[in-house]
Protein backbone atom coordinates (compact mmCIF):
# COMPACT_ATOMS: atom_id res chain seq x y z
CA UNK A 1 0.00 0.00 0.00
CA UNK A 2 2.90 2.33 0.74
CA UNK A 3 4.24 1.75 -2.79
CA UNK A 4 0.94 2.92 -4.28
CA UNK A 5 1.02 6.11 -2.18
CA UNK A 6 4.65 6.70 -3.16
CA UNK A 7 3.82 6.31 -6.86
CA UNK A 8 0.85 8.67 -6.52
CA UNK A 9 3.07 11.22 -4.77
CA UNK A 10 5.72 10.95 -7.50
CA UNK A 11 3.07 11.35 -10.22
CA UNK A 12 1.59 14.36 -8.43
CA UNK A 13 5.01 16.04 -8.16
CA UNK A 14 5.73 15.25 -11.82
CA UNK A 15 2.43 16.81 -12.87
CA UNK A 16 3.19 19.95 -10.86
CA UNK A 17 6.63 20.26 -12.46
CA UNK A 18 5.18 19.78 -15.94
CA UNK A 19 2.48 22.35 -15.23
CA UNK A 20 5.10 24.87 -14.10
CA UNK A 21 7.16 24.23 -17.25
CA UNK A 22 4.05 24.67 -19.41
CA UNK A 23 3.14 27.95 -17.76
CA UNK A 24 6.72 29.19 -18.09
CA UNK A 25 6.82 28.30 -21.78
CA UNK A 26 3.53 30.10 -22.45
CA UNK A 27 4.76 33.31 -20.86
CA UNK A 28 8.07 33.34 -22.77
CA UNK A 29 7.82 34.94 -26.22
CA UNK A 30 9.03 32.81 -29.11
CA UNK A 31 10.41 35.76 -31.05
CA UNK A 32 13.19 38.27 -30.57
CA UNK A 33 12.51 41.97 -30.79
CA UNK A 34 15.28 43.93 -32.50
CA UNK A 35 15.72 47.67 -32.47
CA UNK A 36 15.52 49.48 -35.81
CA UNK A 37 19.29 49.82 -36.22
CA UNK A 38 19.91 46.11 -35.71
CA UNK A 39 16.99 45.21 -37.95
CA UNK A 40 18.31 47.43 -40.75
CA UNK A 41 21.82 46.02 -40.36
CA UNK A 42 20.45 42.48 -40.63
CA UNK A 43 18.43 43.40 -43.72
CA UNK A 44 21.51 44.92 -45.38
CA UNK A 45 23.57 41.83 -44.55
CA UNK A 46 20.94 39.50 -46.01
CA UNK A 47 20.69 41.61 -49.17
CA UNK A 48 24.50 41.59 -49.53
CA UNK A 49 24.60 37.82 -49.11
CA UNK A 50 21.81 37.44 -51.66
CA UNK A 51 23.67 39.61 -54.18
CA UNK A 52 26.90 37.66 -53.59
CA UNK A 53 25.11 34.37 -54.11
CA UNK A 54 23.42 35.58 -57.28
CA UNK A 55 26.79 36.78 -58.63
CA UNK A 56 28.39 33.40 -57.88
CA UNK A 57 25.52 31.57 -59.54
CA UNK A 58 25.92 33.77 -62.61
CA UNK A 59 29.60 32.84 -62.82
CA UNK A 60 28.95 29.14 -62.20
CA UNK A 61 29.75 26.95 -65.19
CA UNK A 62 27.78 23.71 -65.11
CA UNK A 63 29.82 22.06 -67.87
CA UNK A 64 33.08 22.73 -66.03
CA UNK A 65 31.58 21.44 -62.79
CA UNK A 66 30.38 18.22 -64.50
CA UNK A 67 33.83 17.73 -66.08
CA UNK A 68 35.55 18.21 -62.72
CA UNK A 69 33.11 15.85 -61.06
CA UNK A 70 33.66 13.16 -63.70
CA UNK A 71 37.43 13.52 -63.35
CA UNK A 72 37.29 13.16 -59.59
CA UNK A 73 35.02 10.11 -59.91
CA UNK A 74 37.43 8.55 -62.40
CA UNK A 75 40.34 9.20 -60.03
CA UNK A 76 38.43 7.59 -57.17
CA UNK A 77 37.66 4.55 -59.35
CA UNK A 78 41.33 4.25 -60.36
CA UNK A 79 42.25 4.47 -56.68
CA UNK A 80 40.10 1.44 -55.88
Amino acid sequence: MIIVYALLLILLILNIVLLLLYISARRTPYYVVYDEETKNALKRRVLNLKEDLEAELGEFDIAEWERTLEESIEEEIKGL
